[in-house]
């Protein structure tokens, strides 16, 4: 394995160990101010036009992407707990992809603490990646959570760089964002309301006045 290649491994086997650390971290107290991280209009790549819900554990941040719908339902995950398939309106949660770190791994964000080894956010928002708390929501109020399939992680410092290098715009964290039903034009809609000029999405005429 080159250098480069072990620095990497080594990155991301810490990564790995980020959320397990950060439960633990956060029963001392030590979660920070969550945000709404907006990627710059300029980034490209795997990143570019994400809106993440970042927090603070100790020296670290973690985050989801809440603008990356799957396109699999719950139901499809787990088809042998059957309230899974009984979402709001009857129809199975979608899981959204929230990042490459333990992207095989499942995570629910919901309104309460489900208890066990979970994460506080933000105004009452938990997350957690215990089988057993998911398997329990899963089959009793599957509606109550936002499901994600990985999540993203910054070691110490990271996070900082990459705003002040004009990687992210940030903005105040929002439970209404976290639950949007329809995503697709969430990270248009913010990137708008922090000031950028957007070209017209496709399909959408753009007059003299900007509307």
């Amino acid at each position: 394995m080159t250098v480069s290649g072990w620095s990497n491994w080594m990155r991301q086997a810490a990564l790995a160990c980020l959320l397990a650390g950060a439960c633990a971290i956060a029963h001392a107290q030590a979660v920070g101010k969550a945000l709404i991280l907006v990627a710059a209009p300029s980034l490209q790549g795997p990143y570019g036009q994400t809106t993440l819900l970042a927090v603070q554990v100790g020296d670290t941040h973690l985050g989801f992407i809440l603008n990356r719908a799957s396109g699999v339902k719950l139901s499809a995950l787990f088809p042998d707990k059957k309230p899974s398939a009984k979402g709001a309106g009857s129809v199975s949660p979608e899981v959204y992809f929230g990042g490459p770190v333990q992207s095989e791994s499942l995570f629910a964000v919901l309104r309460r603490d489900p208890g066990g080894s979970s994460l506080p956010l933000f105004g009452g928002l938990y997350v957690t990646g215990k089988a057993e708390s998911i398997k329990a929501i899963i089959e009793k109020t599957p509606e109550d959570a936002r499901y994600f399939a990985g999540f993203v992680g910054w070691l110490a410092g990271e996070l900082e760089n990459e705003i002040a290098r004009g990687f992210w715009q940030v903005a105040e964290p929002d439970a209404k964002l976290v639950f949007r039903q329809d995503t697709s034009g969430m990270w248009e809609e913010l990137s708008r309301g922090l000031g950028n000029t957007l070209p017209p999405r496709p399909g959408q005429i753009r007059t003299r006045s900007g509307s």
